[in-house]
């Protein structure tokens, strides 16, 4: 009698975990790339979390285009004319491993775009945390010149002449 029980609330409890899973989906999409995500009912008005993460574009009441726009995640909720969630969940933005590679000169990455020969990419030459370029600097602006630092005299030692 106790098998069946415990069976029950295993199927129960692996139920539980799974559903969640369920209720709120989730796109990938690569950096710079697009990606359509159709929609059961008419789509009204589209909220995204990050935009600096993704973009939505709705083309139609039915068909929404889910852009990468930088590295992360984002949550996108899709709402009817009516104000009803028709879709819910996160946009995951990756790397596109594709063609592409990164060239470190020290700390500074540079994305290249690759096909018969290689190239710098638009990316590349935006202002990055380690790119080597000055916080708030435009994009493609030189590295800032280092600043002299104040060393202090050397000083003799006590007992030498």
């Amino acid at each position: 009698m106790r098998r069946p029980v415990l069976r029950f609330a295993l199927a129960v409890l692996a139920a539980g975990v799974a559903f969640p899973a369920l209720a709120h989906p989730g796109v990938q999409v690569a950096v710079d790339h697009t990606t359509r995500l159709h929609v059961a009912r008419p789509a009204g008005s589209v909220i995204v979390g990050n935009p600096a993460v993704a973009d939505v574009t709705v083309v139609d009441p039915h068909t929404v285009f889910v852009s990468g726009r930088g590295y992360g995640v984002s949550e996108v909720v899709v709402l009817d004319p009516l104000g009803r969630t028709v879709w819910d969940g996160d946009v995951v933005v990756t790397q596109n491993n594709a063609d592409q590679v990164t060239v470190y000169h020290g700390m500074a990455p540079t994305e290249m775009a690759c096909a018969t020969i290689c190239t710098p990419s638009l990316r590349s030459a935006k202002p990055q945390g380690a790119s080597g370029g000055a916080p708030g600097a435009a994009p493609g602006a030189a590295p800032a010149a280092p600043q002299a630092a104040s060393v202090p005299a050397p000083q003799p030692s006590p007992g030498v002449p």
